[in-house]
């Protein structure tokens, strides 16, 4: 049997403890060295920001509530100077409101007390993950100067993964584009990593690097929310305003901000952000002080924004606006030859998530478990592969994933091409390119039982789309041919 070794990264940890109670600091103190991390304590934020200044520190786990300088205001000042530093604030309270505010200004995570042991070890070694993945991927300098192949290709560009041709002339783009202030709109299905585009758009930027990078998926929201999450609110703007806050805008001063979803913002928000773009100027829900905004904007969709243009239902102007510069993201069975790639880049997120079971982690993926996904088409595209692998990396007997730990989906699928005969006379290239999509749509309906809510879902899209294209293929309940 051929296996595919994958790599392992292996980095010390330096955690900052800071909390004003000395048992906390003590017990915790305690636990990580235990686990084998390097531990420094501090009694409260202005301690730790000395800390920082004499060493390099991974995660700081520190408390909201601390005199001089408290958790929250350590957090501000540590995503200004040191981006890549990991922050979890802990709370005696608690409270639903303090742990969105505190992932809204940038907090990894957050934990009330009194604290778990488990608990503790637990988010720490899901955190260490994320950290010294970073550092692996950044360490010398930019990923892209130190991850080519002999032919000048690129594995990786910053946190993103892939050496399709298609990738390859993404990167080179972001590159040209990083330090230009104008708009970038990124569009692709959902799943295809629009977001980790828009975070090697930020980090690219030389200007912007180093300030905050905000994101907000505005079809998560209502419209009344979304405006004051977008441009804040003042006191008694309306019903629960019960003190000023700041938005996306406001927070995002200086860095990036990225507009999710913006295919789904209201006819008096497009307005309203078409404001914002040409001028760079707002005003707060319920205030009349206008406020000038420095940020780049960053809109992804995985609509066909020109046809909601035609409909009506999206504005031209603010189109238009948006589309400076744009890249068309890929789906996932358009780059199958990055699967093995991004496989084994999961796998090594996932072995450093994890605590290894009897000291064995995932070395390798078994050939024949990599064919059946090399032939899967992805519906769900690379959020679904790395679903994919984490769940194998769960239910995996030994250190080998095998073709029977991966879903049925996925053993059992068949590319319906090979069971039809296509003859050359009877399609062209382009018609014979939409047969693997019209099969995919109908195998998903007949998942789903032809409920479409389900089937869109399902497949990640909205149901405007998979109308549109049922449409388009000419499919209709019950009929595969």
């Amino acid at each position: 049997m051929s296996l595919i070794p994958i790599g392992g990264v292996k980095m010390k940890t330096h955690i900052l403890v800071t909390d004003d109670e000395p048992l906390v600091r003590k017990s915790l103190k305690e636990i990580l060295r235990y686990e084998g991390y390097n531990v420094t304590t501090a009694e409260d934020g202005e301690k730790a920001l000395k800390v920082l200044e004499e060493y390099p520190v991974d995660i700081i786990m520190a408390d909201i509530k601390m005199p001089n300088v408290g958790g929250i205001e350590l957090l501000k000042k540590v995503r200004d100077r040191y981006p890549k530093t990991h922050i979890i604030l802990m709370s005696a309270y608690a409270n639903v409101e303090n742990a969105v505010e505190a992932m809204r200004l940038g907090a990894t995570d957050y934990i009330t007390k009194p604290l778990d042991d488990e608990q503790v070890k637990n988010l720490i070694e899901k955190v260490k993950g994320t950290s010294t993945q970073a550092k692996a991927e950044n360490n010398g300098g930019f990923l892209e100067q130190t991850m080519r192949l002999k032919d000048g290709e690129r594995l990786r560009f910053h946190t993103v993964v892939g050496k399709d041709e298609k990738m390859q002339k993404i990167y080179s783009m972001i590159e040209a584009i990083a330090d230009s202030p104008s708009t970038v709109l990124i569009c692709g299905e959902s799943g295809t990593g629009k977001r980790m585009i828009a975070q090697a758009i930020h980090q690219a930027d030389a200007y912007r690097r180093n300030k905050p990078f905000i994101e907000i998926s505005c079809g998560a929201l209502p419209e009344t929310l979304l405006e004051s999450e977008l441009f804040g609110h003042v006191k008694g703007a309306f019903t629960g305003a019960i003190k000023d806050r700041a938005g996306r805008f406001e927070l995002a001063d200086g860095g990036t901000l990225l507009l999710d979803e913006i295919d789904t913002c209201s006819p008096n928000l497009q307005v309203k952000l078409l404001r914002v773009l040409e001028i760079g100027e707002y005003e707060r829900v319920g205030d009349t002080q206008t406020l000038k905004s420095d940020v780049r904007i960053i809109a992804a969709t995985n609509q066909q924004l020109e046809e909601l243009v035609k409909r009506r239902s999206f504005r031209g102007d603010l189109y238009w606006r948006i589309n400076v510069i744009s890249i068309d993201l890929p789906a996932l069975r358009e780059r199958t030859g990055d699967i093995s790639l991004l496989v084994n880049h999961f796998l090594d997120k996932y072995n450093l998530m994890r605590k290894p079971r009897n000291g064995m982690y995932i070395e390798n993926i078994s050939e024949e478990a990599l064919k059946a996904m090399m032939r899967y088409p992805w519906p769900g595209n690379i959020r679904e592969l790395e679903n994919t692998i984490e769940r194998a990396c769960i239910l995996v007997r030994n250190n080998v994933i095998q073709l029977s730990d991966l879903p049925d989906s996925i053993q059992n699928y068949k590319q319906e091409l090979e069971k039809e005969e296509i003859k050359k006379s009877d399609f062209s290239l382009k018609d014979a390119l939409k047969h693997p999509e019209r099969d995919i749509l109908i195998s998903a309906l007949e998942h789903t039982n032809w409920n479409c809510t389900r089937t869109a879902a399902y497949l990640g899209i909205n149901r405007t789309t998979l109308y549109n294209k049922m449409k388009q293929y000419g499919i209709k309940r019950g009929q595969r041919g």
